[in-house]
């Protein structure tokens, strides 16, 4: 297991697919001590310790801007690459997207689709329920901050740790395949419990 000063020194990674969350993200990791790079190139993406994928933006531009290193970075993850997935970049980790063309990693199996809800965007603050992921529980976060119209359909539901409703629809709120996380909500825009769920997540990241 790596040192505290070796955690710290650990290559942290912002992929940068035109989403409009990146410094707002960086700012939330630099809190837990870490110095993120932000790269635009998704094969220079995976060079790593650990990937960041943040949100905010619409699936088919970010889809175009994966696809020259989609299967790298989809084997990366499989192989065991560390990746948080945020709202949009949660979505990523899924095959396609009703809101437009384009192809994400397909890391999980399923689809994204259209929140079942006629007040949408849904904007603010929504219970995380039936949480199994253990980073929740370290945090202490049990409500976090959304801004979305689409969430994801995995076809495997043992892959979901968290829920959330919306209107009725209830939805996954997180995900986690081997070492990739996926939360549909924004932890850098979740106070403090929010940053405290990225700082558990890079703790196990880099240890």
């Amino acid at each position: 297991m790596r040192s505290a000063s070796e955690a710290r020194r650990a290559r942290i990674t912002i992929f940068d697919y035109g989403a409009g969350n990146l410094h707002s993200l960086a700012k939330a990791v630099a809190v837990g001590g870490h110095d993120p790079v932000i790269e635009t190139d998704p094969r220079r993406a995976i060079d790593t310790d650990v990937l960041l994928l943040p949100g905010v933006g619409a699936f088919t531009p970010a889809a175009d801007r994966l696809a020259t290193g989609r299967a790298a970075m989809r084997d990366a993850l499989a192989a065991g690459l560390p990746c948080l997935g945020i709202c949009l970049g949660m979505q990523l980790l899924f095959e396609g997207s009703d809101e437009g063309p384009g192809e994400g990693l397909a890391l999980i199996p399923g689809r994204v689709e259209r929140i079942r809800a006629d007040r949408l965007p849904q904007i603010g603050w929504n219970t995380l329920e039936e949480p199994r992921e253990p980073l929740l529980a370290r945090a202490a976060l049990h409500e976090a901050y959304y801004a979305n119209s689409f969430v994801c359909r995995p076809v495997d539901p043992s892959v979901v740790t968290a829920y959330s409703t919306h209107e009725g629809d209830r939805f996954p709120a997180a995900v986690r395949v081997g070492r990739s996380v996926g939360v549909q909500f924004h932890p850098e825009k979740s106070s403090a419990a929010g940053v405290a769920f990225l700082r558990a997540f890079l703790e196990e990241a880099t240890a």
